[in-house]
C-alpha cells in the first residue's frame, strides 16, 4: 500500500491491479466502448479503493477543459436555517450529477468574486443574487457557464411557486385573509435580507388589493421583546386594528409572539401570526407557529438539473417533482 504521505497515482493502481495505466484510465473514467472484462474492472476498482486513490482535479481540468466545481456565490446574508438547508440540498443534488458544489460568502472582507473564480476555475457559477454585468462578461469569456441567480426575477426561479418570494407573502396573506380583515407585515430590521423581505411584502400587498382589504400595515420588528411590543401596540391602535400578521420569517414571527406576551396578549386570540421557513423552533414556540414551507430539495434538484444540462449543452430534463410552497398550519393562525 502506498504511504499516506505520498499521493497515490494511477500508476500505483495499475501495479496493484496488474493492468496497464490505460486500462486504469478507461475504468476510472468510465470510458465507453472499451473491451474490458467485468473481472478486470472490479480488480481496478478494488485496487483504487484499497490505495485510497483520488483523481487529480488539475488533471481533470486539463483533460476536459473545465473542473467539476460549481461555485455558489452567497451574498453577505445572515446564515439562517433556510439558507443552510438550501446549501445542503444543493450540495447533495450536484453530487448526484457528479459535480462539486463550493460556496463562497460575500461577507465584508472576503476575497473578491474575480479572485475566487480565477482560483477555482469552476465549470459553472450559481449566484444567489444578481452579479454585475462586468463579472458575468468576464466569466463567460473564460468559458464559464453563468447560471441565473436563484433569487432573481429574471432567472429559473421566476416561476411563482418555485423560488418567487412574492408567492410566499401571498400564501401568508391568503391564509390570514380567510378570517382577518386587516393585515400587518412584520418587516426585518436587517437590510441584508431586503432581497427577500421586499418581494414577500409585495406578495402580501397584491393579495390585499385583490381581496379588497386595506393595504398591509408595515412595521419593522427587531428581535427584541420591547421593540416587538411597540409594533404590536401600533398595530392594535390602527384604524381598523390589525389582527393578522405576516412575518418576514419565523425569527421575526417569534419576536412578535414575545411582544404579545410582554403586553399580556396571546396568539391567535388577540393577533394571528404566520412565519416563513418552518424552522425547528416554530413547532415548539408558544403557541406553535404556523409557517410557510419551501420545497428546498425540489428547488435544489431544479437548479442542479439546469446546471448539468447547460454544461452538457442539452435541454434540462424537467424535474419530475416540481417544487411548491405549502403552509404548516399550527396554533398561531
Amino acid at each position: 500500500m502506498a504511504p499516506r504521505s505520498e499521493r497515490v497515482t494511477s500508476a500505483d493502481v495499475a501495479r496493484e491491479a496488474g493492468v496497464s495505466r490505460a486500462t486504469v484510465s478507461f475504468v476510472l473514467n468510465n470510458t465507453q466502448h472499451q473491451k474490458i472484462t467485468d473481472a478486470t474492472r472490479q480488480r481496478v476498482l478494488a485496487a483504487a479503493q484499497k490505495l485510497g486513490y483520488a483523481p487529480s482535479a488539475a488533471a481533470r481540468t486539463l483533460r476536459y477543459g473545465r473542473s467539476d466545481v460549481v461555485l455558489g456565490l452567497l451574498p453577505d446574508w445572515p446564515l439562517g436555517h433556510a439558507t443552510g438547508r438550501l446549501v445542503q440540498e444543493l450540495t447533495l443534488a450536484f453530487a448526484k450529477r457528479n459535480l462539486t458544489f463550493v460556496v463562497h460568502s460575500g461577507i465584508r472582507g472576503a476575497r473578491s468574486l474575480g479572485e475566487i473564480w480565477k482560483a477555482l476555475t469552476p465549470a459553472a457559477v450559481l449566484a444567489f443574487a444578481p452579479f454585475s454585468d462586468s463579472d458575468a462578461t468576464a466569466m463567460r469569456a473564460a468559458g464559464i457557464e453563468v447560471i441565473a441567480a436563484l433569487y432573481d426575477d429574471k432567472g429559473i426561479g421566476a416561476d411563482e411557486g418555485i423560488t418567487n418570494a412574492n408567492a410566499i407573502g401571498a400564501a401568508q396573506a391568503r391564509h390570514l385573509a380567510a378570517s382577518h380583515r386587516r393585515l400587518g407585515y412584520a418587516y426585518p430590521d436587517d437590510e441584508r435580507v431586503a432581497v427577500f423581505a421586499g418581494p414577500r411584502l409585495e406578495g402580501v400587498r397584491k393579495v390585499c388589493a385583490e381581496l379588497g382589504l386595506p393595504a398591509p400595515d408595515v412595521r419593522t420588528v427587531p428581535l427584541t421583546p420591547d421593540a416587538a411590543a411597540d409594533a404590536v401596540r401600533s398595530w392594535r391602535a390602527a384604524d381598523p386594528p390589525v389582527t393578522g400578521i405576516c412575518a418576514f420569517n419565523d425569527d421575526v414571527a417569534m419576536s412578535v409572539l414575545a411582544g404579545l406576551r410582554r403586553l399580556g396578549l396571546e396568539a391567535p386570540r388577540d393577533m394571528a401570526l404566520v412565519g416563513v421557513d418552518n424552522t425547528p423552533a416554530a413547532a415548539v414556540s408558544s403557541p406553535p407557529l404556523t409557517s410557510v414551507v419551501q420545497d428546498l430539495p425540489g428547488i435544489a434538484e431544479l437548479y442542479a438539473d439546469s446546471v448539468r444540462a447547460a454544461l452538457d449543452s442539452a435541454e434540462a430534463t424537467g424535474n419530475q417533482v416540481q417544487p411548491h410552497i405549502r403552509l404548516e398550519v399550527r396554533e398561531s393562525a
